[in-house]
């Protein structure tokens, strides 16, 4: 039986899963990058490419992008596009170690970082011209209303473009998840000393909704057309929700 993705949390304290994530990525922030090149062999550069190149068919002006972490999304969309982009974040740690990497390449009057909480986003309605989450949404407290206030941020018959991890079907899907649950979290654990960050990240994939039922829940929540792409055997899903 597939868990509840809202009581799938990173240290499975008392505390609300919000918080519990916050904490998760103030305390793994400076081994981040490294660590998310490392576990996916590069991959995610190229996944994040993908997604910038379908949401350039909008040609965006101002793009919003959740969960930002350190930046890497906020600026593929910059140089991809040449859009504004705001950058909103949890973990102000997170947002320390991008505001750096944004400096250092000059972006700094194209892309703005933001302390924020997804499901109540700090925007009035109608807003932006894309609204992009990479690996985010499996992180929300409360799913359906964080998918409404991204939906209610994006204007009308603009997209949100959500970059999730799903999971491997087929013959190889048993050797992925080997490694998923067993080799991955143990690097983790070595290189960013938080034991249970790295165990969260199979835990919260495992139980996420994808595909088709990620599809139907984009579409429960009021977008009028839901669009998906399977990337790398389906590691990972791009979804293009238009409202």
């Amino acid at each position: 039986m597939t868990k509840d993705i809202t009581k799938v949390t990173p240290y499975n304290s008392e505390a609300t899963k919000k918080s519990q994530v916050e904490d998760m990525f103030d305390n793994i922030a400076p081994k981040y990058d490294l660590l998310n090149h490392v576990l996916s062999m590069k991959i995610d550069v190229l996944w994040r490419n993908k997604l910038v190149k379908w949401m350039k068919n909008d040609n965006p002006q101002e793009v919003l992008d959740v969960a930002t972490g350190t930046g890497d999304l906020a600026i593929t969309i910059e140089k991809g596009t040449g859009s504004k982009v705001v950058g909103l974040d949890l973990s102000q740690q997170m947002l320390n170690v991008g505001v750096i990497k944004i400096k250092k390449l000059k972006l700094d009057g194209k892309i703005s970082m933001q302390k924020g909480d997804a499901e109540n986003l700090p925007f009035e309605d109608n807003r932006f011209d894309a609204v992009s989450v990479a690996f985010g949404v499996r992180n929300f407290e409360n799913l359906p209303k964080g998918l409404a206030e991204l939906r209610r941020v994006v204007k009308d018959n603009k997209s949100v473009y959500i970059l999730e991890f799903s999971k491997v079907e087929g013959f190889m899907g048993p050797f992925y998840m080997f490694y998923f649950k067993n080799i991955l979290p143990a690097i983790g654990k070595l290189v960013s000393k938080d034991n249970r960050a790295y165990t969260y990240l199979p835990d919260s994939v495992n139980a996420f909704p994808f595909g088709e039922k990620m599809k139907q829940i984009l579409l429960d929540t009021g977008f009028k057309k839901v669009e998906y792409k399977k990337l790398s055997l389906g590691i990972a899903t791009i979804y293009k929700a238009t409202k």
